[in-house]
């Protein structure tokens, strides 16, 4: 599957913000089974769209402050 939008990611992320196992995209309507599925997909057209960002890391350093 593939050719993902935008407007079909924001769908998607609209509907499992507001409990509803369907989304209207465009000029179709989608029946999700769960909510665990809706999520999966949404992953996906993440992945697609180049949505998904790093987390940033953060590296802790410690000095004890002595002079060597």
């Amino acid at each position: 599957m593939s050719g993902f939008t935008q407007q079909d990611y924001d769908a998607l992320s609209r509907s499992i913000a507001s409990g509803t196992l369907s989304v209207r995209y465009a000029d179709r309507t989608v029946q999700y089974r769960s909510l665990d599925e809706m999520l999966r997909i949404r992953k996906m057209m993440a992945d697609e769209l180049g949505l998904v960002t790093r987390p940033n890391r953060v590296l802790a350093s410690f000095d004890k402050g002595l002079a060597k």
